[in-house]
């Protein structure tokens, strides 16, 4: 007989643990399901459920998360300009759309909906600052297919709001409206002049950085969520250190940031097991999306990580992170060079030293 590690012991009760909760959720849908069932569907006791999992919350994301990362995703043939990158990834996005002779409940898992998942002051919030950032990362993508590179943050938003509204009726009224309609007019959404400029009115009063010269330890490597490859901490730059109420700030970098510049977001909680998952699962569901239809490097000067264990935060200096956390560090040739915390922290580090990257439609650099 062989004998299983602890390691190796607790892996398979997690996994028996997503895999009846998976089938528990399928059947009954979230608000129905009961944590008592999960662990008899296991052939667990209760706590071994809550030793692994604090909530049912945190189960529920977990599901959802590990469907997601079990998805390979098939090499990308980069289209050939906007409209049909577009229509391309609404295509990739409206797969999740549930099939007609699926049960609500299983409807609901196959959307990875969140819907009465996160009621409260916290996670609705998170779910803000989390589309602001998916938004970041598609516009991201978006502007690589183009050859000046103008932003467009605000077609990101109105394809994600056509998408999610798409699913929503999916969930609530089955069979309504035609998902190739819904690609199409995504497709025919690059055709609109929404004079996106990136101008917020804070930025002209943000304190600058502190220069300073201290040594830096880059942490281990991290994944990065957009690539899905690990990366280090090693590569001159900006490190935004973003809480998960803070996550909006990354544009801030992004788009302050020097020619040649590497921005790396690392995403920071208090709340790992639920805010954290969340992030995870959100910000994976949409990486994946774009994986399929653009190359991993759509984004070359954009990294971002989740520091679930604040290495990366600690590195940096930040041993207290937590969801209201917004600093930033800018290195250089292995030494830490300058320092910015609190709001506009992220636009200071990538302003510090030296004159920002100038990109055609943007002003309030």
């Amino acid at each position: 007989m062989v004998r299983l590690t602890r390691a190796q012991q607790q892996e398979r009760t997690r996994a028996a643990v997503l895999a009846a909760a998976r089938e528990e959720f399928a059947e009954r849908g979230y608000a129905d399901a009961k944590v008592d069932r999960i662990a008899e569907r296991a052939e667990l006791t209760r706590g071994a459920v809550y030793s692994n999992f604090p909530s049912k919350r945190a189960l529920y994301l977990a599901v959802l998360t590990d469907s997601i990362e079990r998805t390979d995703a098939a090499e990308a043939t980069p289209p050939p300009d906007l409209a049909e990158a577009l229509g391309a990834f609404a295509r990739v996005w409206l797969e999740r759309l549930p099939l007609t002779g699926d049960t609500p409940a299983g409807g609901k898992l196959q959307l990875r909906s969140l819907a009465g998942v996160f009621d409260d002051g916290p996670g609705r919030a998170a779910l803000a600052q989390i589309a602001r950032l998916e938004a970041l990362l598609l516009a991201r993508a978006l502007e690589s297919r183009l050859p000046c590179h103008p932003r467009r943050v605000r077609l990101a938003e109105l394809v994600l709001t056509l998408l999610t509204g798409a699913g929503h009726l999916a969930d609530t009224a089955p069979g309504f409206g035609d998902p190739f309609d819904v690609a199409g007019a995504c497709r025919h959404l690059a055709a609109l002049d929404l004079a996106d400029a990136w101008d917020p009115p804070h930025l002209p009063y943000i304190a600058p950085a502190r220069p300073v010269q201290d040594v830096w330890e880059p942490p281990a490597e991290l994944t990065d969520q957009i690539t899905g490859r690990r990366t280090g901490f090693d590569a001159d730059g900006v490190i935004a250190v973003l809480g998960t109420g803070r996550l909006e700030a990354a544009e801030e970098a992004v788009r302050a940031a020097r020619p040649g510049d590497r921005v790396t977001v690392v995403v920071v909680t208090g709340d790992p097991a639920e805010l954290g998952r969340l992030v995870r699962l959100r910000i994976g569901d949409l990486a994946g999306c774009l994986r399929r239809v653009f190359t991993p490097d759509a984004c070359p000067d954009l990294r971002l990580v989740l520091d679930e264990r604040a290495t990366v935060a600690s590195a940096v200096g930040i041993p207290d992170a937590d969801d209201a956390t917004e600093a930033a560090v800018r290195v250089q040739s292995g030494r830490i060079v300058a320092r910015a915390s609190g709001r506009g922290a992220a636009h200071a580090a990538a302003t510090s030293g030296g004159a920002a990257r100038t990109e055609p439609g943007k002003a309030g650099r």
